[in-house]
């Protein structure tokens, strides 16, 4: 069992710019995660701490360890053994939380996907991973129901009422004398994401157990907690940084785990970080730009607990930040990640934010920028954003998929698929998707560089640009804007929208047509959906002359 870092916490310590603690992000060659998340916090006595609170309830971290053991007898009695794949698809949740820790400490591999999913998203997983059995809620288990007996799913667990043929969570947690935890590698597998691939066939993302070092270790330094911090985010835990930022890692770190209830409106987020203490908060810029599209919302709840918040999953936009700061007046940080790892780069309290760039890499990731040849891209130059095969906190493997994952880590790096360039300060800015960049009479355009300046104008909430194909010129550029609260459509908001571009780029990457919309489409992790942006298909649009 590790024992606890020496990294200073709370305010007292201060924070400055500074090498890591000894042990940092040292692996152990045996390692549970659960084993590191739960049992290690209890056994340093944080027994009696809060470790989850939800609106009209909590668990101590005892009491979650009780439940954690509980229902690890009834899935080892029901017949789950040490690299089986159990299926997860629930809201965020203790029960959530109760299920994967307990496959994680038999060592068998939870696979968490999103409650949401359809039966067609749902069955390309299930075929993949074959699970025997499955974890679910009554309010999301329609389309795992449909799938139970196609897929051959042997046991399917329901939390809230459960069906015919369907096992009782609660009945599952069995009282009796624990289950081991199994002594794992900690270069064994611990769990799996899904995403979905460029292929159409989903990525089932296989990490190890040393993931919790290597991650958790980097979240420890980037933002170094603070007793009786109570940390929320916006996303399911279907989604790593969700996973992490929620979930384990607070508990590794002997902190609060909140879990919003309901949907993440600006209303409803803002209210439960109030009623729950919350003083860290992570979700995506779409919320962040929604609260601040909220007239008067900063003023609606008491935040004075909330020290800082996080946003990521797509840019931010300096924007955004300087209004966020300005109304809300706690501190910003945006970080960068993927599913293949987590969060990659982040701001922290470590070194003053640059808005528009992601922040300074922390010590030991192996993140480069290198051009088309795989050579270090000189500073300010873009290129592709990579990730070092020897970096511990890099996935395993996609499961039973071997020629995808030679293809995704048999260079001796992991492509991101992001555009990126670092700054000579050592700050890095990531430009967009590779696959979002186009050109336009032969010259390249990056999108991410013209939203962020029209979302600097004070009548934008939100854009996206996209290419219109186009047979002289290649591709034509196309803008589609959300205005802010007060500002209507025209066809005047769409010309002073193109001067006010022309004012800082170049006049090729300027939008031929300024379209408007009530809103963009969106993944529901918040990330703008570019490729459902239809040119054209509008409530209202202005065409603009060249």
């Amino acid at each position: 069992m590790n024992d606890q870092p020496e990294e200073p916490t709370g305010k007292s310590a201060g924070i400055e710019p500074s090498a890591p603690w000894p042990g940092y992000r040292e692996v152990p060659a045996r390692l549970n995660l659960m084993r590191e998340v739960l049992e290690r916090p209890v056994a340093a006595g944080l027994g009696e701490r809060t470790a989850m609170v939800w609106e009209g309830g909590s668990l101590s971290y005892e009491a979650l360890l009780r439940r954690v053991d509980g229902l690890a007898r009834g899935l080892k009695e029901s017949g789950v053994s040490p690299g089986d794949p159990v299926l997860v698809q629930m809201p965020n949740s203790p029960e959530f939380a109760a299920a994967f820790l307990a496959a994680v400490k038999l060592g068998a591999l939870p696979v968490v996907v999103n409650s949401l999913l359809g039966v067609q998203e749902l069955q390309a997983i299930l075929e993949q991973t074959a699970p025997g059995l499955a974890v679910t809620e009554a309010s999301r288990a329609s389309a795992l129901r449909r799938l139970r007996r196609p897929t051959g799913i042997r046991t399917l667990v329901c939390a809230g009422d459960a069906g015919d043929g369907e096992v009782a969570f609660e009945s599952l947690v069995r009282e009796g004398d624990g289950v081991p935890t199994r002594d794992a590698s900690a270069h064994e597998p611990a769990f799996a994401v899904c995403t979905s691939g460029t292929t159409g066939r989903p990525k089932v993302i296989v990490h190890a157990h040393r993931w919790i070092v290597a991650l958790g270790d980097l979240n420890r330094f980037r933002l170094p907690p603070e007793d009786g911090d109570v940390v929320m985010a916006t996303g399911e835990w279907s989604f790593i940084s969700a996973l992490g930022h929620n979930l384990l890692f607070p508990l590794r770190n002997g902190a609060a785990c909140a879990v919003l209830s309901g949907r993440a409106t600006p209303g409803n987020v803002l209210g439960q970080a109030a009623a729950l203490g919350v003083t860290v908060l992570h979700s995506v810029a779409t919320v962040y730009r929604r609260m601040l599209a909220t007239e008067g919302v900063e003023d609606a709840c008491d935040l004075r607990r909330l020290r800082c918040v996080h946003s990521t999953g797509e840019p931010l936009r300096e924007a955004a930040y300087r209004e966020w700061k300005s109304r809300f007046g706690c501190e910003m940080y945006e970080h960068y990640g993927v599913s293949e790892y987590q969060l990659v780069v982040g701001q922290g309290p470590r070194h003053p934010v640059k808005p528009g760039s992601v922040g300074v890499p922390a010590p030991g990731v192996g993140i480069a920028v290198v051009d088309d040849r795989g050579r270090p891209a000189p500073d300010g130059e873009t290129g592709r954003a990579v990730i070092s095969t020897d970096d511990p906190g890099l996935f395993l493997e996609y499961y039973r998929d071997p020629a995808r994952t030679e293809a995704a880590r048999g260079r001796g790096f992991y492509d991101t698929g992001d555009l990126a360039y670092r700054d000579p300060d050592g700050y890095f800015f990531i430009v967009g998707r590779s696959d979002d960049c186009f050109k336009s009479r032969g010259l390249f355009v990056v999108p991410t560089e013209v939203e962020n300046a029209l979302q600097r104008h004070p009548a934008v909430a939100e854009a996206v640009v996209v290419p219109v194909p186009d047979p002289e010129v290649g591709n034509r550029v196309l803008g589609v804007v959300v205005p802010a609260t007060g500002h209507e459509p025209s066809a005047e908001l769409a010309e002073a929208l193109r001067r006010s571009l022309g004012e800082e780029l170049a006049h090729f990457k300027i939008p031929y047509r300024i379209e408007f919309a009530e809103s963009l489409p969106k993944s529901p992790v918040g990330k703008i959906l570019r490729s459902e942006v239809v040119p054209g298909n509008r409530s209202t649009d202005f065409l603009a002359s060249e």
